[in-house]
């Protein structure tokens, strides 16, 4: 039975610790978080809001990071010098070069380390990625995502308010699909982005040159009441494939319709977050890593630092 810790029981956590908790192999042990109210709706689980009490007192094999984006490499450093594995939410930092210092400080310790890159998991994404790489649809011509939200207000500290704590839009929405290309199709050749930044708002729309097709992808957070919208539609020669509300959908040439699945709906708290599997398959993937003693291929931290070095740049 692997015993699981996990530190900051924030919005995240919300969709981390029902995937830790459905798993029979597996004890979600301790949580930690600065704030004991937020631990309160998890009684049976021992509660810490002190990180270094919690490593002293706890045998873990794994910690799951729902931190703040600067608090991540910190974070996980402590624990893997520990001996301890250590799954940690997206992104893993706004400097590239940490990239290779938590990936030396694991294999310096023997222990495995995985960011929570939850796209690449989740079920719509990987049918677009299967379908890319068996041509059943021909070639790819063209691509549109988009993910769009309300400017967060929820934020403990206010952190996601804060560029150089959170990167802003680049990293909290754009880096899910910007990260789903790199796994799917590649670094791109060229780059053409416009943004508009403001106090209150920001704004990214960029087209990636891939060669054969391209990709145009916009994120936002809006000075509203936005709903938060995740969408794509991929333009093969033979058909659309496509995830803008309602449900994943084919759009074949000579007119049928292939409908895969129902739309996901719903929230998981604060921040809105559709319903789907992929955190709990995310995290299952990370769990049999550890006790396979296993790579986590699945992220590699190549793609890692080709992601910081776009987002860096736009």
């Amino acid at each position: 039975m692997l015993k699981v810790g996990l530190v900051g029981v924030g919005g995240i956590s919300g969709a981390h610790i029902p995937g830790w908790l459905a798993l029979d192999d597996v004890e979600l042990v301790a949580l930690c978080d600065v704030r004991p109210e937020q631990m309160e709706k998890y009684p049976d689980i021992r509660h810490y809001t002190d990180f270094e009490e919690m490593l002293a007192n706890e045998t873990l094999d794994i910690l799951d990071i729902c931190l703040p984006t600067n608090l991540h490499v910190e974070y996980a450093i402590k624990a893997m010098e520990k001996g301890i594995n250590v799954l940690c939410e997206k992104p893993i930092s706004l400097n590239r070069d940490d990239v290779k210092r938590v990936y030396e400080v694991a294999e310096k310790n023997n222990v495995k380390f995985m960011v929570a890159h939850v796209i690449r998991f989740w079920r719509e994404y990987e049918f677009v990625k299967s379908i890319y790489e068996s041509g059943k649809y021909g070639k790819l011509l063209f691509g549109n995502m988009k993910r769009l939200s309300a400017f967060p207000a929820w934020s403990w500290d206010n952190w996601m308010r804060d560029e150089k704590r959170s990167g802003f839009v680049p990293y909290d929405l754009h880096i899910h699909d910007l990260d789903f290309m790199i796994y799917a199709f590649g670094a791109p050749k060229d780059i053409k982005s416009y943004r508009t930044k403001l106090s209150d708002q920001d704004y990214i729309n960029v087209t990636y040159d891939f060669g054969d097709f391209a990709i145009n992808a916009e994120s936002s957070w809006f000075a509203c009441g936005y709903p938060f919208t995740a969408q794509f539609r991929f333009q093969f020669e033979d058909a659309i494939i496509s995830n803008e509300g309602q449900g994943l959908k084919i759009y074949e040439r000579g007119g049928s319709v292939v409908s895969l699945e129902e739309a996901a709906t719903g929230d998981t708290g604060e921040i809105n977050l559709p319903k789907s599997g992929a955190y709990a398959v995310e995290i299952a993937y990370f769990k049999d890593c550890v006790k396979n003693n296993t790579t986590p291929e699945k992220v590699k931290p190549d793609e890692l630092e080709t992601v910081i070095d776009i987002l860096n740049n736009l």
